[in-house]
């Protein structure tokens, strides 16, 4: 249990809260923010696979 890697809890964190903030939009009827919550979630996920990748090469998983 002592093997976490902080930095993928930050990022699936960073994701659930950009999930929710799609949710939040949707109850409110704004687009905009929907909009935005969406990009945050497809960045957040893009770091988060790139820093996988980068680690799997570095040896580090």
């Amino acid at each position: 249990m002592g093997n976490i890697k902080w930095i993928f809890v930050l990022f699936s964190l960073l994701a659930a809260i950009s999930l929710m903030g799609i949710a939040i939009s949707i109850s409110l009827q704004s687009i905009l923010l929907a909009l935005g919550s969406f990009i945050a979630l497809i960045v957040v996920m893009g770091f988060g696979f790139k820093t996988k990748k980068r680690y799997r090469e570095e040896g580090r998983l």
